[in-house]
């Protein structure tokens, strides 16, 4: 891996694709890459770490966030807001990190204009009616929720063609190949 360019790499996808799990299994295979946590108004959902998985905090301090330019992108979804920190991920892009990100399709398309020059992967499910029974089996939100969370990936996967990169997670291993694949394989290719 080229190490002295930094490079920003964002995974987006409709809530329930498995973003979070590829996500996960990319870091644990990767070490070298850096995740940038969002800070959220949503509260922990339990197990969830302040400064791990998210920065959690109130509605008036995003606000300020926003004012005060600290926020990369921004999204609002299902109620809450949900951001990108922009000084670790500006600082870690100059030090020659690559930074990965896991955020919301409204946020992604930000990026599109903060960041052009980043490798954006869209998450697609290989069905509404998967996607719907994934997100009912996470058992995390009420039926009204679900229905919303719903109708707002339908909008979402149609947005899917305006990324660089589309992969179906249809076969998690394999999705996480492809992911890869987008990833690291032009790294590879220089000096070959």
């Amino acid at each position: 891996m080229n190490r002295n360019k930094g490079k920003l790499i964002v995974l987006t996808g409709p809530s329930g694709v498995g973003k979070g799990t590829l996500l996960q299994s990319l870091l644990d295979r990767h070490p070298e890459l850096y995740f940038s946590i969002s800070v959220t108004t949503r509260l922990p959902r339990m197990g969830e770490i302040e400064g791990k998985n998210y920065y959690f905090v109130d509605q008036p301090r995003f606000q300020q966030m926003i004012a005060n330019h600290e926020l990369l992108e921004w999204a609002e979804y299902a109620g809450n807001y949900y951001g990108t920190p922009r000084k670790p991920v500006e600082e870690r892009i100059s030090q020659g990190c690559w930074v990965i990100l896991e955020i919301e399709v409204a946020g992604a398309r930000q990026i599109a204009q903060t960041f052009p020059e980043a490798l954006r992967i869209f998450i697609l499910p290989p069905s509404v009616e998967i996607l719907e029974q994934r997100i009912r089996n996470r058992a995390l939100d009420a039926e009204a929720a679900i229905e919303k969370r719903l109708l707002h990936a339908e909008k979402e996967i149609i947005a899917a063609q305006e990324f660089d990169v589309q992969i179906v997670n249809d076969d998690f291993a394999e999705t996480l190949e492809k992911i890869e694949a987008q990833i690291f394989a032009p790294v590879m290719m220089v000096g070959t």
